[in-house]
């Protein structure tokens, strides 16, 4: 991407005569993308699915501590957001798969990141909190 946020140098700073606000354009693009990725639940999910099509039943249990409610409302906001892409099979009992949309796979790379970022600094909140 090629965009500036002033965090790639921290010595950036503004003197006043500048306008240090984010371009609306970018904010805007910003804030529909977490709007799309934003809840306790929704990034899990999506991992979950990385690995293909999975049935209901077993992607909640795959996440501990989410209710069947909270894992039905987060999967409708993500089929709204064009992120996962259910499929009902029939039969006797309804079968129901959820599997992520070409769009969903767009963010393995940044899965990919924040995994080699929790690698990297995750351990540090835990050693932080051990001294303190």
């Amino acid at each position: 991407m090629d965009f500036e946020t002033g965090m790639e140098n921290l010595t950036n700073s503004c003197d006043g005569d500048c306008d240090c606000s984010p371009d609306p354009v970018l904010l805007a693009d910003f804030k529909r993308a977490i709007h799309a990725l934003g809840g306790k639940w929704k990034l899990e999910i999506l991992f979950a699915l990385m690995n293909g099509a999975v049935r209901f039943g077993a992607l909640r249990r795959s996440i501990s501590g989410i209710t069947q409610h909270m894992l039905t409302m987060q999967l409708r906001e993500l089929e709204q957001d064009g992120l996962v892409s259910r499929t009902a099979f029939a039969g006797k009992p309804l079968r129901v798969e959820y599997e992520l949309t070409d769009a969903a796979y767009g963010l393995l790379p940044a899965f990919k990141e924040i995994l080699s970022w929790s690698r990297l600094y995750g351990d540090a909140r835990l050693l932080a909190s051990r001294e303190a």
